[in-house]
């Protein structure tokens, strides 16, 4: 049974002397905020068992997961991530906080963690640890990702240029710009590293007319892209397999794209990945690396996300430095030709997807249960922040090994296209 919360409020207020947000707990009392902010309701003693048991991030993760600790403004929380971190606390002031915590909860038991978490055991990004990680973020259900997705259910940002009315506009728009950067051909071979749902290789097959290797580690995901595929009338030249990158062999392709894949490699294995590409690329072909970057450089060129993303939304996920992964493919014999920041499309892309999710909040529990819906609404929010505060940019690296573009006499730029004009950074309401 709760007991007391009183001396646990005193010593909040201690602790927190400045507090952008309110705290309401079980029993109706209020630690108010100290200037204008939400408001974070703690439903129940066993919020404080879950940050007893993991102080900080995660267990303040898992109290949210599981419904004990709600807010009435999820927009307002997210936003304060960057820009409010509490004042160090002494291990007294630890001591002291634990004390009135575990008095005011009243709990024989610490909670367990919940269902959605995902704690792999096997050594880091090894083929079997990479797939668990991949797939539980990938395999929620076709169906789930489908409610938040525009129609080409393209899982990575979209390109908001001028013309661009709607979000499977400015999908089709990226999907056009990385095979206009390729050079695609027909007749050409293509080999899109972690296909998702086939949006980039029926796009390639289709509309350039280019046969398509996709591979992937999710077999729903596999399942679904064949199926459209078979739809769009490209089965003839799209081929989508379940396949590890490390297990390439003898293929050979002229063309080579990896969209939204290298956030999963790991930064001890990024010289292996582009090394690996350089092997099944033929002479004079191409590479486009499309993938999130941490912009803030780190130590060893690599950000590791916190603990609560690496337990309920991109386990073992690592965001390089922009350095550090032209560092990888200049390694293996690659130039790079030409590097484009798409930062600002994806947090309108964000924009997009939260406000579709938000719409169908009820089908998506329906598919994935409570604990999953949020997650989800807090990471589609708190991704978005990560770009508009420009921790994270995304970055589309192209290169060619060797040299693409021969030597000229008289350089004419001919080969470079004029800067796109692009539409205002918010279309969608936050």
């Amino acid at each position: 049974m709760a007991g007391n919360t009183g001396p646990l409020r005193r010593q909040v207020e201690r602790a927190l002397p400045d507090r952008p947000f309110t705290i309401e707990l079980w029993d109706g009392t209020r630690i108010p905020s100290t200037r204008h902010g939400p408001t974070l309701r703690v439903r129940s003693p066993r919020a404080i068992g879950h940050l007893l048991r993991a102080p900080g991030e995660l267990g303040l993760g898992r109290a949210y997961v599981c419904g004990e600790i709600d807010v009435d403004d999820l927009d307002g929380i997210v936003a304060l991530l960057g820009r409010w971190s509490p004042p160090p606390l002494g291990l007294g002031r630890r001591l002291r906080l634990g004390r009135a915590a575990w008095r005011a909860a009243g709990l024989a038991r610490r909670p367990k963690p919940p269902a959605a978490e995902l704690r792999p055991r096997r050594r880091l990004h090894t083929k079997s640890r990479d797939a668990e990680a991949v797939r539980h973020h990938y395999d929620v259900s076709n169906e789930f990702v489908a409610l938040f997705l525009d129609q080409t259910m393209t899982y990575s940002c979209a390109l908001f240029e001028e013309g661009t009315e709607t979000l499977e506009d400015a999908q089709r728009a990226k999907l056009e710009l990385i095979c206009r950067k390729l050079e695609l051909e027909a007749g050409m071979r293509m080999l899109d590293i972690g296909c998702g749902w086939g949006s980039l290789a029926i796009h390639a097959a289709r509309e350039h007319g280019a046969s398509v290797w996709g591979i992937t580690l999710s077999e729903p995901q596999a399942e679904l892209a064949r199926r459209r595929a078979l739809e769009a009338g490209v089965e003839d030249r799209v081929e989508v397999r379940v396949m590890d990158y490390r297990d390439l062999r003898a293929e050979r392709f002229d063309a080579i794209a990896s969209i939204g894949m290298v956030e999963h490699v790991g930064e001890k294995r990024i010289d292996e990945y582009a090394a690996k590409i350089a092997s099944v690329l033929e002479p004079g072909g191409r590479v486009l690396n499309h993938g999130i970057t941490y912009v803030p450089a780190v130590r060893g060129g690599v950000h590791v996300g916190g603990a609560f993303s690496n337990r309920y939304v991109f386990p073992d996920g690592e965001l390089l430095n922009l350095s550090r992964m032209v560092l990888a493919f200049e390694r293996a014999g690659f130039e790079a030709l030409h590097v484009e920041n798409l930062h600002t499309d994806y947090a309108e892309t964000l924009r997009h997807w939260t406000a579709r999710f938000e719409g169908r909040l009820e089908e998506a529990e329906r598919l994935a249960g409570a604990e999953r819906v949020r997650v989800w609404r807090l990471y589609l929010r708190a991704a978005r922040n990560s770009f508009e505060t420009g921790r994270n940019a995304v970055y589309q690296l192209l290169c060619g090994r060797p040299l693409a573009e021969g030597a000229r006499a008289f350089p004419s730029g001919g080969r470079r296209e004029a800067p796109r004009r692009r539409v205002p950074a918010e279309r969608v309401p936050a």
